[in-house]
């Protein structure tokens, strides 16, 4: 029963795995897009750097997903996605804001590699840029819930 059960756990994880990164990297490219008017760039660049700079961040946070993605789950055990997934989805989403309130200091305040417009809301102690911060809070959720629907169709295929 017990090899069974891994078994499961372990086609589980793979359409967990599948459906998250499929939603975050859809989700993430249209954010990524849709909050650049809120950063300096969007006034002073050009169209291509536009593309390449939207490209490079969609990049960084799919890398930023599966890390956390891939911590959350090793932190759950064995039987995860089975059991554990509501632990591993709040260090996923704790993981993902945690970094990007490092990132947005580092970039914006210490290296100074971009900048927000005074559009963007800033949210204290370190002012770290609204829309992020919702990025990382929002997009991991919701694709966490979606990709926990794929834990039916395993259950009804091993009945």
């Amino acid at each position: 029963m017990t090899r069974l059960r891994f078994i499961n756990c372990r086609a589980a994880a793979l359409a967990v795995t599948r459906r998250y990164l499929l939603v975050m990297a859809g989700a993430n490219f249209a954010w990524e897009v849709v909050q650049l008017p809120l950063y300096t760039i969007w006034h002073t660049a050009s169209w291509a750097y536009l593309g390449f700079a939207t490209l490079h961040c969609w990049v960084g946070d799919l890398l930023i997903a599966a890390a956390a993605f891939a911590c959350g789950a090793l932190i759950a055990g064995r039987f995860w996605p089975m059991r554990g997934y509501v632990r591993a989805g709040l260090l996923i989403v704790v993981l993902g804001i945690a970094y990007t309130v490092f990132s947005e200091w580092l970039n914006v305040v210490v290296r100074g590699s971009w900048a927000y417009t005074p559009a963007m809301p800033r949210v204290p102690p370190l002012g770290t840029g609204l829309a992020p911060l919702l990025q990382w809070l929002l997009l991991p959720t919701m694709s966490l819930v979606w990709a926990r629907g794929a834990l039916l169709s395993v259950k009804v295929a091993n009945r």
